[in-house]
Order: C-alpha cells, then sequence, then structure tokens
C-alpha cells in the first residue's frame, strides 16, 4: 500500500521529521505537487537537512525518491539543493528519480511571480507568495502552453529546437501581459542547453515507477507539500498556493489509483501558524503570540519569513479532516506550549450569535467569525526529555484527548522537540 504524509493547517507543521521517521522502513518516497516554495527541515544528530524540491526521504540512505508529475521544476534548484545534500554527506544520486511529465519553472516565472505580486498590492490584495514562480508555472500548465521535463531532455536534435521555438513563445506570451521586464532569454537557454545531458540521468517514465513499485509490494511514502489550507480549491482562496495540497493532488501528482492509498497521516500542530496573508480566527497578535512565535521558532524555511501565530483550531481541523480523511494524526511541537498556564483551542464559529456548519469558503464572512474557545489548564514543565508517552503530563495527554475526540480520528506520535528521537508513539 502507499502511506501518504500531508499538512492539515496552513503549512509548516513539521510533516519532514514523520516522514523521516516513516522512511527507515520505506523503499520509495514521492513528492506530488508544489515546488521548491516547500520547506521540510530534518535534524539528523548534528546535522540540519532543508528540503525544498527534493523529497526528505533521501535522508535514509535506503530510500528511493521520486520528484512525481504534479511538482513543478526549476533545475538549477534542483541541482543546487543535491549538491548541498552531498556537502552534508549524504549520497543522493542514484536513488533520486524525476517525472518525465513535470512542468519546468524557469526564471520568467519567478520574475513575473512577483510583477503579479506587486501587480495585486496595488489593490492591497497581496497573496504574500514566496517568489519561486510556482503560481505561473502552474498557469502555463493550464493554459496549455507549458515545458515539461521530457520537452528538455529528449535526445533528438528536433527536439531541441521545439523546445527552444515554445520557449521563447511563452517569453513573449508573458512579455505580452507584463510588458518588456528585463530578462536575458538567451542567457536561460544556453544554461538549459547544459542541464539537458546532466537532468537525463535522474528522469523516468512516473507512471510505470509507480505503478511497479506499487504493484511489487514496495513499501511507498507520499511526502505532502504545503498544506490543505492552501489548497487551490479548499485553502482560503485566494491566499492559497497554485496545486492540490490534499489527497486529490496525490492521486493527480503521482499518477497513482485511489485503491493503492493506505495510511493517510495528518500533521498537526499543536497551535496554528501561517505565512503570508489572508483572516486567520484564532491569531493571537499580543504577547502569546509573540511567545509562540519566539519559542516555536517560527520562520519559513524557504523565505525567513516570521510566521503568524495563534492557539490551535480545530473547526479549521475538522474541515481538513472531512476532506483529506486522515486515519491518524501527527500532533508536533507541543513542547511549544510547555510555559503557558493555560492553553485554549477554538470550537466554534458563529456569526452574530448562529453557530456555522463548516470552515466557510467566503474569507469576508471568515474575517468576521466570533471564536468559542475550550481553555485548558497548562502543565508548565519541560516536556522535551520525555521518551514514552505515558510520562507527559495529565495536563497534555487531557489536551490531546480533547483533540482526538473531537476530530473523531486517533493520534499516532507527539512531537516533543525538533531532534529526531524527539517524537513520541501513542
Amino acid at each position: 500500500m502507499i502511506d501518504v504524509v500531508l499538512g492539515a493547517q496552513w503549512g509548516d507543521e513539521g510533516k519532514g521529521k514523520v516522514v523521516d521517521i516513516l522512511c527507515n522502513d520505506m523503499d520509495v518516497c514521492a513528492r506530488a505537487q508544489g515546488g521548491n516554495n516547500a520547506g521540510h527541515t530534518i535534524v539528523v544528530g548534528d546535522k540540519k537537512y532543508d528540503f525544498h524540491l527534493l523529497p526528505s526521504g533521501l535522508v535514509n540512505p535506503k530510500c528511493v525518491n521520486l520528484i512525481g508529475n504534479g511538482v513543478v521544476v526549476h533545475v538549477p534548484s534542483f541541482f543546487e539543493e543535491l549538491e548541498n545534500l552531498e556537502k552534508k554527506g549524504l549520497d543522493c544520486r542514484d536513488r533520486l528519480f524525476l517525472s518525465s511529465r513535470a512542468h519546468l519553472t524557469f526564471e520568467f516565472h519567478k520574475r513575473t511571480d512577483k510583477l503579479k505580486e506587486a501587480e495585486l498590492s496595488t489593490n492591497k490584495v497581496a497573496i504574500g507568495t514566496t517568489g519561486k514562480g510556482i503560481g505561473p508555472t502552474y498557469s502555463t500548465k493550464a493554459s496549455r502552453s507549458g515545458l515539461r521535463v521530457h520537452h528538455l531532455v529528449n535526445p533528438d536534435p528536433s527536439a531541441w529546437e521545439e523546445f527552444k521555438t515554445r520557449y521563447y513563445r511563452l517569453v513573449e506570451s508573458r512579455m505580452k501581459r507584463y510588458g518588456d521586464f528585463e530578462y536575458d532569454a538567451e542567457a536561460e537557454l544556453a544554461q538549459y542547453e547544459k542541464y539537458r545531458e546532466q537532468l537525463r540521468p535522474f528522469v523516468v517514465d512516473g507512471v510505470a515507477f509507480m505503478h511497479n513499485a506499487w504493484k511489487s509490494g514496495k513499501k511507498v511514502l507520499v511526502e505532502g507539500a504545503n498544506a490543505l489550507l492552501l489548497d487551490i480549491d479548499y485553502g482560503t482562496y485566494p491566499y492559497v498556493t497554485s496545486s492540490n495540497t490534499g489527497i486529490g493532488g496525490v492521486l493527480t501528482g503521482l499518477a497513482v489509483p485511489p485503491a493503492s492509498i493506505g495510511n493517510i497521516y495528518g500533521v498537526v500542530k499543536a497551535y496554528t501558524t501561517r505565512v503570508g496573508a489572508g483572516p486567520f480566527p484564532t491569531e493571537q497578535l499580543n504577547e502569546i503570540g509573540e511567545t509562540l512565535q519566539d519559542v516555536g521558532a517560527e520562520f519559513g524555511v524557504t523565505t525567513g519569513r516570521k510566521r503568524r501565530c495563534g492557539w490551535l483550531d480545530l473547526v479549521l481541523m475538522k474541515y481538513s479532516c472531512w476532506i483529506n480523511g486522515y486515519t491518524h494524526l501527527n500532533i508536533t511541537k507541543l513542547d511549544v506550549l510547555d510555559g503557558f498556564k493555560e492553553i485554549k483551542v477554538a470550537t466554534k464559529y458563529s456569526i452574530g450569535g448562529k453557530e456555522l456548519e463548516s470552515f466557510p469558503e467566503d474569507l469576508n464572512e471568515l474575517a468576521k467569525v466570533e471564536v468559542t474557545y475550550e481553555t485548558f489548564e497548562g502543565w508548565q514543565q519541560d516536556i522535551t526529555k520525555i521518551k514514552d508517552y505515558k510520562d507527559l503530563p495529565e495536563q497534555a495527554k487531557k489536551y490531546l484527548k480533547f483533540i482526538e475526540d473531537y476530530l473523531e480520528t486517533p493520534i499516532k506520535w507527539v512531537g516533543t522537540g525538533p531532534a529526531r528521537d524527539s517524537m513520541l508513539t501513542k
């Protein structure tokens, strides 16, 4: 079966650590969507590995890794990240593969990403993107004008001529849309001509790769990027990413059938954070939020931006559970709450005294919700040294039990620190 790890909130939940733990027993780790706008951190001993585009299963020397067709790939970043991992002692090259159907992100995509953001910000509705060109790449993909990996690595000489023609056409169309922005197309093409040979050994038919892995009984783990509330359909649109970050994106982004899916692990931070603009009902613009930010080191792996912080939102989480159908939850960063005398969780949204049935799709409505909280006594002790779930303070267990009961989904792991072994199995 194929197991899946998905972000359940607005991202940055700490998916990398559970992926790392699971990959110790996995044959294959695969990415299904997103691009190098993702950010996963894995700490092993005194080494810290930051992943953006590459699957974090590469930390396990026995695990083969695939970047699926649903991912958009910035080739310079692919090689830069690979070289950084190799400098830290990871032997990756014979364990990393790339779907031939994945779309390519170019420098002009990054440039137009920033131009689009500037265009939006004049109306005070900037999305707060990473500026990595992800949205514009998905846009050209949807408009059927994009370039895919197989277009680049096809060894036929005529294929390179076709690639250049399509590339120039794409650049021209972007300039018609955004004006004659400064951009050296010739230099980028020369760079990609070199990448043709360098990239070719990594490229596979992703459909056959995943089918053969599943049918041969290999243990496969899908590493989700971003999170459900950033999904292009189900997130807080338009403050979302440009791909399907939920379970649907796994099926289309890796060409796997629904029957192949086994466990779906939802990764949930013990509080809530988000990066960028958009309504955030449980946000704490006060000392509580600042403490969560400081103690939790809430700064983006990819951008370095400060994350907005607030209490755990179980209304949001129930919505996430409905869509992704998590079989188990991984609660991360519980230790960040160690110092709080009392801890709150959101359990209900209301507008004008009327309770909402679900997480609202209208952001104007979401910005107006009145939040009902359940308050818990804090444990006010250091839990980072605890190695067994049963040794957690009773207040922490009560907090976790409430989450489990409210969401009707069992908790499998609890994170109590950044290190690889700071994960308690329930």
